[in-house]
C-alpha cells in the first residue's frame, strides 16, 4: 500500500472513531436524562406514599390504632427527609409500617384506601423503570471503550434504589407496600 491510501484508511478510522464518540456521549447524555427523570417520577410517588401514610395516620388513627398511628405518621414523615440519610432505609420502614395495616379500615374513605394501594404499585413501577434506567448507564458506561476514553468519567455512576416493593403482594392483598 502506498503512504497516500495509509493516510486515507488513518483518516476514515478516525472518523469512524470521532463518529462512534460522538454517538456514544450522545447516547449517554440521553441515559443520564432518562435516570433524572425517572428519579423525578420515583421520588414524585415516594412523597405522594408518604403523604397519603401521614393523611391516613393522622385523620383516621383509630383505623390504624390509636397505638401504631403515631410510628406510621413518624415513618412517613422520615421517609420525607431521612433523619440519617438513609433514603432506601426509611422507605422500607414505611413500607413495612404500610403492609402490616388491616386489608380493611373501617372509617378510612375508599378514596384514600385506593389512593394508598394505587400508589404503591406506582412507587414499584416507578422504581423498576429508575432501576432499569441506571442499570442501562451503568452497562454503557462500563463497556471497555466509553472506560478507556473516559467518556463521562467525571460524572457520578448512577446508584440504585432498592427497596421492598412488593408489588405481587400489593397486588394479591389490597393494601400498598414499600
Amino acid at each position: 500500500m502506498t503512504p497516500d491510501a495509509w493516510l486515507l484508511l488513518g483518516g476514515v478510522l478516525a472518523l469512524l472513531l470521532v463518529a462512534w464518540v460522538a454517538w456514544t456521549l450522545s447516547r449517554l447524555s440521553r441515559l443520564e436524562d432518562r435516570v433524572a427523570r425517572a428519579w423525578i417520577a420515583l421520588d414524585t410517588q415516594l412523597q405522594r406514599r408518604a403523604g397519603l401514610a401521614e393523611e391516613l395516620a393522622r385523620n383516621h388513627p383509630a383505623a390504624v390504632g390509636q397505638d401504631r398511628a403515631p410510628y406510621l405518621a413518624a415513618f412517613a414523615v422520615d421517609a420525607r427527609i431521612p433523619v440519617d440519610g438513609d433514603r432506601e432505609l426509611a422507605e422500607n420502614a414505611l413500607g413495612r409500617e404500610l403492609r402490616e395495616l388491616p386489608p380493611d379500615l373501617p372509617g378510612v374513605p375508599a378514596a384514600l384506601q385506593a389512593d394508598l394501594e394505587g400508589t404503591a404499585t406506582r412507587v414499584g413501577l416507578a422504581r423498576r423503570f429508575y432501576n432499569d434506567a441506571v442499570r442501562d448507564t451503568c452497562a454503557l458506561r462500563g463497556q471497555r471503550m466509553p472506560r478507556l476514553l473516559g467518556l463521562h468519567a467525571r460524572r457520578p455512576l448512577p446508584r440504585y434504589f432498592d427497596i421492598d416493593d412488593r408489588l405481587d403482594q400489593v397486588a394479591g392483598a389490597g393494601r400498598g407496600g414499600g
